[in-house]
């Protein structure tokens, strides 16, 4: 075995260094590697430097680093790249600057981070009331998902929006497709954020068979079936408001079909 091949590696001897604590002894050697344009681990030493810069509460010069890697156009370290220079900036609150770099990690087109992006801009967009960018963003990411945990974030956050905007039919689809290919530890998770679909659908039926006014059991069991429900949503006064509606009905023989099926329970 020769001299060379005993030779330890410098990235991993950086490596080593920032495990034991030894940043600065990292910081040499990774801000050596990523300063030389010959150097054919630069976008990786680049990435590992703006870790290490970034644990000694050097942000500025992690983003530095970060950039150095996200211009070699590296596909796997340059997303890296951009994913730290995007999550530095949403953590400072640099709304713009973050979006700016979750941009560039999808325009180095790494399939793997690309969804990671798309989940990003999306909470970007819903920090900034922008509801329809923010579904555009979700069924992009889940477009580009795999049967994966992202995928299933992906289609429960978009779920939730879908609910949140009065969509509780397209949410529950969305919950249906993500559950033929949900890792099974999310399978429960969806079926929960299901149910709620299901029971918003069901809250919309039971006011739809109000409205249409059908003969006085089917309409006091709808009365109460509603008002039974609603409080499952967290709406305890729109509960109050169908109870109230039924008990004072016009119609005489509605209002007596009511008060027996609010009474049962008091």
């Amino acid at each position: 075995m020769t001299f060379s091949e005993l030779q330890v590696p410098p990235l991993d001897t950086a490596r080593r260094l920032a495990e034991h604590g030894d940043l600065d002894g990292a910081a040499a050697i990774l801000s050596e590697l990523a300063a030389d344009p010959e150097e054919p681990d630069r976008a990786q030493a680049a990435v590992g430097l703006a870790v290490v810069l970034d644990e000694r509460g050097d942000p500025e010069g992690a983003r530095a680093a970060a950039r150095v890697a996200l211009a070699t156009g590296h596909p796997e370290f340059a997303a890296q790249a951009a994913c730290h220079l995007a999550q530095g900036f949403e953590r400072e609150g640099r709304a713009e600057q973050a979006r700016g770099a979750w941009q560039a990690v999808l325009g180095v087109g790494t399939a793997a981070y690309v969804p990671l992006a798309r989940l990003a801009l999306a909470r970007l967009a819903v920090l900034a009331g922008d509801y329809d960018e923010a579904e555009n963003e979700l069924r992009a990411a889940l477009a580009a998902a795999g049967p994966d945990d992202v995928g299933a974030h992906a289609a429960q956050q978009l779920a939730e929006l879908l609910l949140e905007r009065g969509e509780p039919g397209e949410a529950a689809e969305v919950l249906l497709e993500a559950l033929e290919v949900a890792p099974q530890d999310e399978v429960a998770r969806l079926r929960v954020q299901l149910g709620i679909a299901h029971l918003e659908l069901a809250c919309a039926e039971f006011a739809g068979a109000v409205e249409d006014g059908g003969d006085a059991p089917t309409s006091g069991l709808a009365i109460e079936l509603l008002a039974r429900t609603l409080p499952l949503r967290g709406r305890l006064d729109d509960a109050g408001r169908v109870w109230t509606y039924g008990l004072e009905h016009e119609d005489e023989t509605l209002a007596a079909e009511v008060r027996l099926r609010y009474d049962r329970d008091t």
